[in-house]
């Protein structure tokens, strides 16, 4: 799988052939690009290494900010002024950029730093970046955990030039610059140096080594040269005072003769540690790159290979590949580096944000490194001691800017899913205080006094989250909190007009009541009989869904408002373009039509994801939407906090799913390959359905499976087929109200 990833998938604005079939009914309001970065990364690790241009959201490529349609070109080529650390995957508009710490290699003079080269040749493999400047400079770069190395190739030249800005944060946007608060850079002679700079109330350090024997090496300001000097202090910097500053190496290069390789350790605990951490991480190779590029090449192989595939087309299996490695590049593992408590152990940064990940990619994680799950919710808890609530979204800053409007406490469902599961040490009891405490905080006080809030979407939340806590009070044997949580959980209802079956008015973040209509609560079975029983309910779906409906037009670069209002009276599923629809294709299953989610599953894996930059329908939101490719096409999908997973007809013949120390087999029989858009189809393929299942030789008559059942290892054997048929009508999956699922169509 390691040779079939492309990180160039989802780099540029969406260019997938035109829909066909029910793909082509589903309007996409929110901005058509992946907005991911070919950059180098390691497998969840903390430092990242790209070209950088400074524009959105990445620092890499050529679009402007956009929120809808398709984006703005900002540049008229690929280009970059330099190569910056630490950047976002797949977001949007998050605020907080990074791009730290500006590598530039020239044969210009320094006056020039800051102007962009043409960039051609680009390669881009797990673990590696490389591309060649208009300047004739070949430019190499891989990364460790918590590490990058860089690798440039000269041409002649008497005075080549190195060039570290440790002033360089954020992207070439308004408003987009970070400036460092306080700064000290110091030169060690002999091709070392070390920094730290403040950013966002967070002190970065680094420690550089450079392999080139004989160069100069100098400090810089404001673009001029000190001679001599060794250090530079800067106690304030504001907007308006900030000048560029940092270190130059300089010497002369002779093309095809060597080349010269910068070394830089990062830590959120000072120099010292950052020299460690380089120093652990380089190797004992003759080339220290090389060293680090095995090394994370290894690491990227060993994620990597806990799923595995068996049949799918060329393309089918690099788009599957790249999502894996899209799923496993957030969010960001450094342990024992955090700047805010003292002690060391888990610290977890880029959640970004819990909205975008909690439903697929922190089950994907869960499933296939436990251990870092299980780091991720001890680093989050240490966030809410210390802060005072469980953030949705979490980056390298200091402040509350955590993202509280789109969504409330949803940390509780991953702690529930691994509380159920059992997996890792966490102090359940302490767990459980800070679960409850937040329940209180932000919206959740007007829940608690009213029984619902707005935005309307935040009563889901917390009546979900109460239900979620409820489970794990109730595990740990405290039936009166556990009775208590239980009895407010059921407030979801106050959520719904029990006239139109749909959630009250409101405002919503990014979406329409529509979209938030169909999230797979704690009691669909009450769910679907509030919207008039299970065929309103599937009536409802088929609508939202756009079965019969005509083709729509997407919407184009700066789409006007009357186009946009027409897009959303649609009341349309927004093609997995959205974080609330990416759950919705499995309500059917809750009415006893899995039969319908395998036809919207199959229509968004053929006609919504391709090859090539523009493969991806919208933006990939740190692996929250390259994840559910993962699971869709392992035909599995996790309902987050209900230790539950949907059954559905896979896109492989078969799959491993290395579940801790054991294996999940997912095998068919009767599975018909199919194509994807990215083959050139003619015409549209039809969908499999599951006909039958057997779980470990057992029959399996619904279609849902416990979580602990794939997390036990096993083998769960589809027989698929062109027709659908009765399986999974008769059982439905479990319900608040309906625990045994027995309220099934007749």
């Amino acid at each position: 799988m390691l040779d079939e990833i492309d990180p160039f998938i989802g780099t540029a604005a969406t260019s997938l052939p035109a829909a066909q079939g029910l793909a082509a009914t589903w309007w996409w309001p929110k901005p058509q690009v992946g907005n991911t970065h070919p950059g180098a990364t390691s497998p969840l690790g903390m430092v990242s290494a790209c070209a950088y241009s400074g524009a959105y959201p990445t620092g890499y490529g050529r679009y402007a900010k956009n929120t809808e349609g398709v984006p703005e070109v900002m540049f008229d080529q690929l280009q970059a002024s330099g190569f910056t650390h630490f950047q976002q995957s797949g977001t949007g508009a998050i605020r907080k950029y990074y791009n730290y710490v500006r590598v530039t290699p020239m044969v210009q003079p320094l006056d020039d730093l800051g102007r962009a080269w043409a960039l051609h040749d680009e390669i881009a493999e797990a673990g590696y970046y490389a591309a060649t400047l208009d300047s004739g400079i070949r430019c190499e770069v891989t990364v460790g955990t918590k590490v990058a190395v860089h690798r440039f190739a000269f041409p002649d030249h008497r005075n080549a030039r190195v060039v570290v800005d440790l002033s360089c944060g954020g992207l070439a946007i308004d408003l987009g610059r970070t400036v460092p608060l306080r700064a000290h850079v110091e030169s060690l002679g002999s091709g070392r140096a070390q920094g730290t700079v403040v950013v966002e109330g967070v002190p970065l350090s680094v420690y550089l080594e450079i392999d080139s024997p004989g160069w100069r090496q100098m400090l810089w300001h404001d673009r001029r040269l000190i001679e001599g000097g060794t250090r530079l202090d800067f106690d304030r910097i504001r907007q308006t005072t900030l000048r560029p500053f940092g270190l130059l190496y300089m010497g002369p290069t002779a093309a095809g003769h060597g080349v010269v390789e910068l070394q830089i350790g990062f830590s959120l605990r000072g120099c010292e540690q950052a020299r460690e951490n380089l120093y652990r991480e380089r190797g004992k190779g003759v080339s220290v790159f090389d060293s680090v590029r095995v090394q994370t090449r290894a690491r990227w192989r060993e994620h990597l290979d806990r799923v595995e595939i068996e049949g799918g087309s060329p393309a089918r299996r690099q788009v599957f590949a790249t999502a894996m490695y899209h799923s496993l590049i957030k969010p960001c593992f450094a342990d024992d580096e955090s700047p805010f408590w003292p002690s060391d152990g888990p610290f977890v940064f880029d959640v970004c944000t819990m909205w975008d990940i909690y439903k697929t990619q922190l089950p994907l994680l869960t499933a296939i490194r436990p251990d870092r799950a299980v780091d991720l919710l001890e680093s989050l808890i240490r966030v809410c001691e210390e802060e005072g609530n469980f953030p949705i979204g979490y980056r390298m800053a200091r402040g509350a800017d955590r993202f509280f409007r789109q969504a409330s406490a949803l940390v509780h469902t991953a702690l529930a899913d691994v509380h159920a599961l059992g997996i890792g040490d966490l102090d359940w009891a302490w767990a459980l205080v800070h679960m409850h405490d937040d329940l209180r905080r932000m919206y959740g006080e007007d829940f608690y006094e009213h029984g619902v809030v707005h935005p309307i979407s935040h009563t889901l939340d917390l009546a979900y989250a109460y239900h979620c806590t409820a489970g794990v009070a109730r595990a740990l044997h405290d039936v009166q909190l556990a009775d208590d949580l239980d009895a407010r959980s059921r407030l979801w209802s106050n959520a719904f007009d029990p006239a139109t079956g749909l959630l009250r008015d409101s405002s919503f973040y990014e979406g329409g009541k529509w979209n938030y209509s169909f999230r797979l609560l704690h009691d669909m079975a009450a769910r679907i009989a509030l919207a008039g029983g299970p065929d309103a309910f599937v009536a409802m779906l088929d609508a939202f869904f756009g079965y019969g409906a005509p083709r729509v037009t997407q919407p184009g670069t700066r789409p006007d408002p009357a186009e946009m209002a027409a897009g959303y009276a649609l009341n349309r599923f927004e093609g997995l373009n959205n974080e609330p629809d990416m759950e919705a294709p499995w309500s059917y299953h809750y009415a006893g039509r899995p039969d319908r989610t395998a036809e919207i599953v199959h229509a968004a894996l053929t006609w919504q994801f391709g090859t090539g930059p523009g493969g991806l329908p919208g933006n990939d939101d740190s692996g929250g939407l390259s994840s559910w490719y993962v699971w869709a096409s392992l035909g599995l999908f996790p309902v987050a906090g209900q230790s539950l997973f949907l059954v559905n007809a896979p896109a492989f013949r078969r799959a491993t799913l290395h579940v801790g120390d054991r294996e999940f087999v997912v095998e068919t029989r009767g599975h018909r390959e199919t194509s994807i858009s990215s083959d050139g189809l003619d015409t549209v393929p039809p969908p499999q359905y599951v006909r039958a299942a057997r779980l470990n030789g057992n029959p399996l008559d619904a279609a849902h499976l416990r979580a602990s059942d794939v997390h036990a290892g096993g083998r769960l054997l589809l027989e698929l087929g062109p027709e659908p048929s009765e399986w999974g009508r008769k059982i439905l999956p479990p319900s608040l109200s309906d625990p045994l699922g027995k309220g099934a169509r007749t």
